[in-house]
C-alpha cells in the first residue's frame, strides 16, 4: 500500500471512525476541517515515526508539514529519501 493511502487509512479508522476513502481527500486541510487537533497531530507523528521509521524532529512537527495528505506525503518522501 503506497504511503498516502497507509496514512489515510490510519486517519479514518482513529480519527474518522469510517471507511470510506471519500471522506477526506488528498487537499482537504486536516486542521482547518476540525479532523486533527494539536493531540490528533501527535497521535498521527507517532504513527508515522513508527510506521515509516524515521524521527520527526520537534521543528518539523507544524502543520506545514502535517495539513494535508499531499504535504504528509511529500514530507515523508523527503525524510525517506534522505
Amino acid at each position: 500500500m503506497q504511503q498516502r493511502q497507509r496514512i489515510k487509512q490510519y486517519i479514518l479508522r482513529n480519527f474518522l471512525f469510517s471507511n470510506d476513502d471519500n471522506a477526506i481527500g488528498d487537499h482537504d486541510s486536516l486542521v482547518r476541517g476540525a479532523i486533527l487537533d494539536s493531540t490528533g497531530i501527535y497521535e498521527l507523528i507517532m504513527f508515522i515515526e513508527e510506521e515509516f521509521k524515521f524521527t520527526i524532529a520537534p521543528e518539523e512537527m507544524t502543520p506545514d508539514n502535517f495539513d494535508t495528505l499531499e504535504v504528509m506525503d511529500a514530507f515523508i518522501t523527503r525524510k525517506l529519501a534522505g
